[in-house]
């Protein structure tokens, strides 16, 4: 590795995303060969980083991305330590050989549902980047009268405190209770502001009772992992995902590439095609035709065999 920004490097190690790795670093809780650290600092594989005084093994930073896929349980924190306690979404997560899980965004307490979680800082910033607009997907189970009218205006958007906000699409769920008091709604926004989904149902005078998160871009929750269990993405799904965020290697690049088509056996040796009338003595030129076959054997009708030698 060559010289790099310190914050690209904490980055790539897993350490956190670049914001959150400036974050930091201003507050002087990154330190290079024990001096504290200055954003934009260039670092190489000889320096020594520490982080709140635990040491960055840089040689690592080119192990392989991990994504898991976590679904996360009502109650549980997405933080990494919690004063009063609780559960938090890392505490039976597998350990890695160097730089930590981080988090593609939040969910607050009392949501549930699709969690992605990754090695590799730069697809973490990439994935919550509102420039890439990641679509969120969330079943959303509602108490109140949703009318046309409320339907209609949490589309065209509705003004929040921190700003305007709206969702790309609205549908009624699944609803095993009829026309209960309680509905279910699927909703989809490209944003991940805090509680976004509840405040604009609230803004309508509606309460969420429930809200799951069923997809993350590309990525769906599905079934097969239970409440409180991950598993890691397919190939497949870190391919989409990486697409979705401009993040192609080299190796996705080349399989997607359409493979090129086989010439048709009358001009695959030749830049032109034959066309039927052209004469014979021009095809045998291009060597498409071959000379009739002479039958050796073959003898006058008149030859009445070889006669034999005089002696000399």
């Amino acid at each position: 590795m060559s010289d790099a920004r310190i914050q690209k490097v904490l980055a790539e190690a897993g350490v956190a995303s670049r914001r959150a790795v400036e974050k930091l670093i201003a507050e002087g809780r990154v330190r290079v060969n024990g001096e504290v650290a200055t954003v934009g600092q260039k670092v190489s594989l000889q320096d020594r980083v520490q982080v709140d005084g635990r040491g960055v093994r840089l040689a690592k930073i080119v192990e392989a991305t991990q994504v898991l896929l976590y679904k996360k349980r009502t109650g549980e924190l997405v933080t990494r330590d919690d004063p009063e306690g609780r559960k938090t979404v890392f505490r039976k997560l597998p350990a890695l050989d160097n730089g930590r899980w981080i988090a593609v965004g939040r969910l607050d307490l009392n949501t549930s549902g699709l969690l992605l979680l990754t090695n590799d800082g730069e697809l973490a910033r990439r994935l919550t980047h509102p420039s890439f607009e990641l679509e969120r997907e969330y079943a959303v189970r509602v108490l109140g009268e949703m009318t046309d009218e409320v339907i209609e205006r949490l589309r065209k958007g509705v003004k929040l405190e921190d700003g305007m906000a709206h969702f790309d699409s609205i549908e009624r769920g699944d609803n095993e209770d009829g026309e209960g008091a309680n509905q279910w709604w699927r909703v989809t926004l490209k944003e991940g502001r805090n509680r976004e989904v509840r405040r604009l149902f609230e803004s309508q005078r509606l309460q969420v009772s429930r809200l799951i998160r069923v997809r993350y871009g590309p990525i769906e929750l599905g079934r097969g992992v239970k409440s409180g269990g991950y598993r890691e993405l397919t190939a497949d799904e870190m391919r989409a995902l990486r697409a979705a965020v401009k993040m192609e290697t080299a190796a996705d690049l080349k399989k997607a590439a359409p493979r090129r088509r086989p010439r048709e056996a009358s001009v695959r040796n030749a830049d032109v095609e034959i066309a039927p009338e052209r004469s014979a003595k021009s095809a045998r030129s291009l060597g498409k035709i071959r000379p009739p076959k002479i039958e050796r054997d073959a003898k006058p009708a008149s030859w009445k065999g070889y006669k034999p030698r005089k002696p000399t």
